[in-house]
């Protein structure tokens, strides 16, 4: 099951959502009192995320984001400079291939273990259902095309086939009746959201209990933006095809629960062209794919060296469960900044530097910059740190720059936050995330306002817009983000 940790770039503020990226240091003129309390106050104005863990009565499904309105229009059409797929990423080596292989296709994000290999067997249609909107096919045209390409995969939109994955348009208020903190989901064996509803507790619809993949489902909301399709089409259609698990250890995959990542990279494509390799199929052991694997690394990634046994290096239920409580719902403020604390902790005593150790340092940042505003600055540098020396994880980087930027922005530290947003933009793995170069471009061009720079204020407003529509769905929408960025600007002023 994957949560819904999106930390949305697009994400409006709201009062149940917590502030982020303070900066280091007092206000200027300001007691540390009065520091603080400003910090308090710019925490409703800062750019969040919606974080919302998944119930514990949820199904075991992969989710992503879905929230804001539908804009009818493909992905050309609203950000003519948008990719189709992130740039040419470093993959590993091919001992943590595997090892990352196997987890991936043999666990659950619960921890439960799958007793079996399990995908599709032949080709597979992939098609949409119902009242999709437009720009859903043009998205999943975009993924088909990747998926063949770069995987290799036997698949297409056209139906036909004996093997099917239907994606389904469902009322946002009808999926969070049923999941009320699920955003979009996979399932295996149903049909329909009705089909769904009626097999809670069938083992035909246990990812566990399955014993060979010929349908799926994969269910979003009705009301997503464009780029809230894209993501759910890329996140929901390959867990449909291969893994089902989730890893927090992982900098560049959009497997992880720290949902950074939109699109499908590089390593995903390389573990789902290993994944419907001819050497494995359906019902093989664990030590049978163990046992295959270092032919079908060499094969597709024959830079990558020989596959070698490495040391077990599993993310315990300690760190899940710490994770899953500071930045999901129903926990009290402090329950949540403990637990953000206790996830510090236990990358601490481990001795990881991996993108775990930095997304509870980031989940710090996020909890504690109201209470403590020099803390959470000092806690996202840390995680910033660390993103920045973990090939795979620029993106993570660019979002805590954003953050940052935008505190910055906020206290009347102009040319700080054009810095910070510079450093974010220079890597081009941004650029898949329309709603983050959005708010990116208007946070420059807040801040060549306060610097008096009219031309490139106005050359960052024209960059934004060909994003914007994109990432936000809708002209409303844009304008909400851009008058919060504003306000954070008239913030910044008064501090001057």
């Amino acid at each position: 099951m994957r949560l819904a940790f999106k930390p949305l770039s697009a994400a409006a503020p709201a009062p149940t959502r917590l502030g982020t990226a303070p900066r280091s240091g007092l206000l200027k003129g300001a007691s540390p009192g009065r520091a603080a309390a400003r910090a308090g106050t710019l925490a409703a104005l800062i750019i969040a995320g919606a974080l919302a863990a998944c119930s514990t009565n949820s199904p075991e499904v992969t989710t992503a984001r879905g929230t804001a309105q539908l804009l009818d229009l493909s992905a050309p059409d609203l950000a003519p400079g948008l990719k189709n797929g992130p740039p040419s990423e470093r993959l590993p080596n091919n001992s943590h291939l595997g090892a990352d292989f196997m987890e991936l296709s043999f666990f659950l994000e619960s921890g439960r273990a799958l007793p079996r290999f399990t995908r599709f067997e032949g080709p597979v249609s992939i098609t949409l259902a119902g009242n999709a909107p437009p720009v859903a096919q043009t998205e999943l045209g975009h993924l088909v095309h990747r998926l063949q390409s770069e995987a290799g995969l036997n698949v297409s939109t056209e139906p036909g086939n004996a093997n099917t994955i239907s994606v389904q348009f469902v009322p946002k208020r009808q999926m969070r009746q049923e999941v009320p903190n699920v955003a979009c989901f996979v399932v295996p064996n149903v049909e329909s959201w009705t089909d769904y509803r009626n097999s809670h507790g069938d083992e035909a619809s246990d990812w566990a209990k399955l014993t060979q993949r010929q349908s799926a489902t994969v269910f979003i909301p009705a009301d997503s933006t464009p780029q809230e399709i894209r993501d759910c089409l890329h996140e929901e259609v390959s867990q449909a095809l291969g893994p089902v698990n989730d890893l927090y250890r992982l900098p560049d995959t959009v497997w992880n629960d720290d949902n950074f990542h939109t699109v499908l990279t590089k390593f995903d494509m390389t573990i789902l062209r290993a994944y419907y390799d001819p050497a494995l199929h359906t019902g093989m052991s664990s030590d049978e794919v163990r046992a295959a694997l270092p032919a079908i690394l060499s094969k597709i990634h024959p830079s990558g060296g020989s596959m070698r046994a490495l040391p077990a290096d599993p993310t315990p239920r300690a760190y899940v469960k710490a994770i899953t409580t500071a930045l999901g719902q129903g926990a009290s403020d402090k329950r949540r900044r403990a637990a953000a604390e206790r996830a510090t902790k236990i990358a601490t005593s481990r001795g990881w530097h991996d993108s775990r150790a930095a997304f509870a340092w980031f989940a710090v940042g996020r909890l504690t910059m109201k209470t403590d505003p020099e803390k959470a600055v000092e806690a996202y540098k840390k995680a910033g740190r660390i993103y920045r020396a973990t090939p795979g994880a620029e993106i993570q980087a660019a979002h805590i720059d954003m953050q940052l930027a935008a505190y910055a922005l906020g206290t009347g530290r102009a040319q700080e936050a054009v810095s910070l947003v510079n450093r974010a933009l220079a890597s081009d793995v941004s650029s898949e995330n329309a709603s983050l170069m959005a708010t990116l471009y208007m946070i420059r061009a807040e801040a060549y306002g306060q610097l008096g720079d009219a031309k490139k204020e106005h050359q960052a407003r024209l960059d934004m817009q060909q994003w914007a529509r994109y990432g936000f769905g809708s002209d409303a929408a844009v304008k909400r983000r851009a008058d919060e960025v504003a306000a954070l600007a008239n913030a910044g002023a008064r501090v001057n």
